[in-house]
Order: C-alpha cells, then sequence, then structure tokens
C-alpha cells in the first residue's frame, strides 16, 4: 500500500458499549425509530415524539442526547493525536459513522475532546449516517463515500471494530482493518499501510 495514494475510513475515534448492552440501550431508545432516526428515514422531531409515545412521558433533546451518549466509554486522547498525525502524514482521514443528531450535536462541539476541538478538527471529511440516509454495513454506504471522494476501493483502508461492517468494506474491494471494541489501534494502523 505504500506509495499509493491513500485514503484511511475510520470509525473508531472513541470506544462504545457492546453486546446486550447496546441491544438494551437500542431497544429503549426507540428501536426501529431509532434506526429510522439514524439513516435519517425520519426526522429529528419525529423520532422524540416516537420515544415520547414509547416511554409515556415528555423528553427533551438534552435527554435524549444525554441517553444516547450514554452508549460510548471514551474518547481515548491516544486515537485523536494519531488522527491528527496521520492528517499531518498527508493521509485523507475520513469519518464513517452510523449516528443521529443528538451524538453529532456533542461531537460536534468544543466538549467533544479534552483540548476542546469538535471531532471536524480530526477528519477531513465526515460522512454520518443519518445525513446520508445510509446505514453500515449497507454497500451503498461505501459506494456513496467512494463516489463523493473520487477514490478508488483499493486506494482505502477501512478500520470499524464492527465485523460485518469490514466484511461489507472488504466485498467491495477495500482494506479493512477490525480491532476490538476498545481496542488500542493507534500502532497497528501503521502495519496496514506499509
Amino acid at each position: 500500500l505504500s506509495g499509493k495514494r491513500f485514503a484511511l475510513l475510520i470509525d473508531e475515534a472513541h470506544s462504545s458499549q457492546g453486546g446486550k448492552t447496546t441491544a438494551r440501550m437500542h431497544e429503549a431508545l426507540g428501536g426501529k425509530a431509532a434506526d429510522a432516526d439514524t439513516t435519517g428515514k425520519i426526522s429529528e422531531e419525529e423520532y422524540r415524539r416516537e420515544v415520547c409515545r414509547k416511554i409515556g412521558r415528555e423528553v427533551t433533546f438534552e435527554e435524549l442526547q444525554h441517553c444516547w451518549l450514554g452508549y460510548m466509554k471514551e474518547i481515548p486522547e491516544r486515537n485523536l493525536v494519531t488522527l491528527r498525525n496521520l492528517k499531518k502524514q498527508g493521509y485523507r482521514v475520513i469519518l464513517l459513522s452510523n449516528t443521529n443528531p443528538y451524538v453529532s450535536a456533542w461531537v460536534d462541539s468544543e466538549a467533544f475532546s479534552a483540548d476542546g476541538h469538535p471531532i471536524g478538527d480530526y477528519f477531513d471529511a465526515m460522512y454520518r449516517s443519518y445525513e446520508v440516509k445510509y446505514m453500515k454495513p449497507d454497500e451503498n454506504f461505501f459506494r456513496y463515500v467512494l463516489s463523493q471522494e473520487k477514490i478508488m476501493p483499493e486506494e482505502c483502508l477501512f478500520i470499524d471494530d464492527g465485523p460485518r461492517n469490514c466484511c461489507a468494506a472488504s466485498e467491495l474491494g477495500l482494506f479493512t482493518y477490525c480491532p476490538q471494541n476498545g481496542e488500542d489501534w493507534c500502532d497497528k494502523i501503521y502495519e496496514h499501510l506499509k
């Protein structure tokens, strides 16, 4: 891969809850409505109303945001340093994220990192499921990003802790690296770029 124009497609800035915890949180936050919100098929307000209906009381944007942020465990500083270093080394660093407006409002703020920078400072471009109307592992998400970025699959390394997401990217011809959720991938990424 060395010597090639190369883009890094990443969804691993943070660690998140997994397994049964994620399933319970997903169901509590609206199940299918949460998926529809994450793919932009319903508006933020429609999603909020569906959650209110489901739980039988009004909830605010801030309350829903607090719940969604509970899904995320941590944002290791080492990951953010690595993303900045990769950009400095000439790699195009691109975020592909299954997310929603509640999480995005926080990551786009200065509260995102310890040094007061929003997530956009660490990426050259960002593609979020609710904005592009696709969710990983849908191959259309990957095709959309490749088209927008004008890059070929073989010019990309996709990094994600979801095996299904990596499998879908690999089937389209992208190189993939699938660290375990929470694993320190900062040094290992360079092995994939040699």
